[in-house]
């Protein structure tokens, strides 16, 4: 792009006020999915309504996350298009793989940057297969170089000859306006990556875990929830495995049970073992997370629990004023009905509690603690509980 504005901006100022010709350019990065297909959808109608020279697509694109039948519309919708579109593959280290390639042969032209590959071949041998039809280093010289090229019946016109002294140079002619996806559609976009995916999952799960021990909502959990909606989208256009997903559940259950139990035991065990065959199944092998990205997510989740986790439950349960023994015969408040289950708040924490089924306690009542199971207090009413019962 930036040596396509030095060109435009080479242009002398006669020469641009001439110049009536349009050039849209739509830059496509990643594989192409629901949000992409939106916005060359929307590209294609906006360069239409403006009657625009031709439509250049910028692709980078290792794959397709669409359904055949959604993917073969966008095809045709490219094939079609009352405006001439051309697709270069670049800039150098760019790719189109798999169906994407497909738009190359939809486009009116193509072309690809040297040291790009288009459905795993170089240049000169997809140019040999006529995959496309000529290569340029950059986006300006291939806006350039399209300049004369009859695509459909139409002959475009995006450059003019500029006298340089005793030479003549051609220059991109016309306005040229480029198109990105917006903020919330590159977001959206980016949690379409596997790996991406798979670290919001993670990361959100955590979190949500944090928040539920530590008995309150904070920045751990509106992150946590983010983190996991942002992480839905992506699992929902991805070809993900509902057993993989299941099986990660399963890991971060595990793990939560024995830092409930305060110690390490099978379910530590079971926890590790899930997570990391739930996190290489996931996905399918062409889209699968990488096993590195795995190992350090798993042994990420296994330090959190076993020693984070762990020493911020003893340093919350080893205060003076805190403790598992002190706590016992303490007076607190429901913040919520306790029926059986629900929170009160003592000595400025709060924390989960439980009450007998016969003695329900409304939210606002004075509660006594009278044991502690774990990270659960049992609490009954200040009057007419289970002990003034007899019971």
């Amino acid at each position: 792009m930036l040596a396509l504005a030095a060109v435009v901006l080479s242009v002398p100022p006669a020469a641009r006020a001439q110049a009536a010709a349009i050039v849209d350019v739509v830059e496509i990065n990643g594989r192409i999915d629901p949000v992409v297909n939106d916005f060359l959808r929307r590209a294609i109608d906006r360069a239409a309504e403006a009657k625009s020279e031709v439509l250049v697509i910028q692709l980078d694109s290792p794959g397709v996350l669409l359904s055949r039948s959604e993917f073969a519309v966008l095809a045709e919708r490219v094939r079609v298009s009352p405006v001439p579109v051309a697709v270069w593959v670049g800039p150098t280290g760019a790719t189109a793989s798999g169906a994407t390639a497909a738009l190359l042969a939809s486009a009116g032209i193509a072309s690809m940057a040297p040291g790009t590959k288009v459905a795993g071949l170089g240049p000169e041998e997809a140019q040999a297969r006529g995959l496309v039809a000529s290569t340029a280093p950059t986006l300006g010289e291939f806006v350039v170089g399209l300049d004369g090229v009859d695509v459909g019946g139409k002959v475009l016109d995006t450059a003019r000859e500029v006298p340089e002294g005793d030479l003549i140079r051609r220059q991109q002619a016309g306005q040229v306006r480029f198109a990105k996806l917006g903020l919330t559609e590159r977001l959206l976009h980016l949690t379409a990556d596997p790996s991406v995916a798979y670290l919001l999952l993670m990361v959100g799960l955590v979190l949500i875990v944090f928040e539920f021990f530590t008995a309150g909502v904070g920045v751990a959990g509106v992150t946590g929830a983010v983190s996991l909606i942002l992480s839905a989208y992506g699992l929902a256009v991805l070809p993900m495995n509902p057993l993989g997903l299941a099986l990660i559940l399963l890991g971060v259950f595990g793990y939560s049970v024995d830092v409930q139990a305060g110690a390490p035991r099978a379910w530590t065990g079971i926890g590790a073992v899930s997570l990391l065959i739930g996190s290489w199944r996931l996905f399918p092998d062409d889209l699968a997370v990488p096993w590195l990205v795995i190992v350090l997510m798993s042994g990420a989740v296994a330090l959190f629990f076993l020693s984070g986790m762990t020493a911020m439950l003893r340093a919350r349960f080893s205060t003076p004023t805190i403790g598992r023994e002190s706590m016992i015969g303490q007076m607190g408040s429901a913040t919520t009905g306790i029926d059986p289950e629900g929170m009160v708040d003592l000595k400025g924490g709060t924390w989960r509690a439980r009450t007998n089924r016969a003695t329900p306690i409304p939210a606002g009542e004075r509660v006594r603690v009278v044991a502690v199971d774990g990270l659960l207090l049992e609490v009954e009413p200040e009057t007419g509980g289970a002990k003034d019962a007899g019971h």
